[in-house]
């Protein structure tokens, strides 16, 4: 099988299916990634081990910190104690919310990702519209793209004129 074969049916798999965690797996939050194929984790209970990633999801899904994944936990590790079964997207934690599987500790972190990446993701429109012949001030970025990787600094008018004055 080719490496993009691969890929595809890596991807359909994890976008496409339906996954309800069985009496042993669990769901987890992505903490953080230290490198090798690792990942830092917190449970809802509120600990935190490391989970492996199985080499098919390897450079084909990318995991980031705030994600929900799916692990099965494996006995004889003392540092790793699961390995990702299944990476879940928002269409699946939404669903799993409405059957009420999703632990209660991770639906208010949830609910805060996404209210927070609706703010970001809403532009902030001028507050006078500019005509055609207006040409637009040098110091007005407000319609250029903004990073969400970013922390936005907002600086007001009445701080820069007292800079300035002294």
């Amino acid at each position: 099988m080719s490496q993009a074969t691969k890929r595809k049916h890596v991807v359909k798999e994890v976008l496409g299916e339906h996954m309800v965690p069985s009496d042993q797996q669990q769901i987890v939050r992505v903490l953080r990634t230290p490198g090798n194929n690792l990942h830092e984790v917190e449970t809802a209970q509120g600990q935190h081990f490391l989970v492996s990633m199985p080499s098919k999801y390897r450079k084909n899904i990318w995991i980031k910190r705030g994600d929900f994944l799916i692990v099965d936990p494996i006995e004889e590790g003392e540092k790793v104690k699961a390995e990702i079964s299944f990476v879940l997207c928002k269409d699946h934690v939404r669903s799993l919310q409405k059957e009420g599987l999703w632990p209660e500790a991770f639906s208010e972190v949830a609910e805060k990702r996404n209210s927070n990446r609706n703010r970001q993701t809403q532009p902030e429109l001028p507050a006078e519209p500019q005509s055609s012949g207006e040409k637009s001030s040098s110091g007005d970025d407000s319609d250029l793209f903004v990073n969400t990787n970013r922390r936005q600094y907002h600086e007001s008018e009445e701080e820069s004129e007292e800079e300035e004055a002294a």
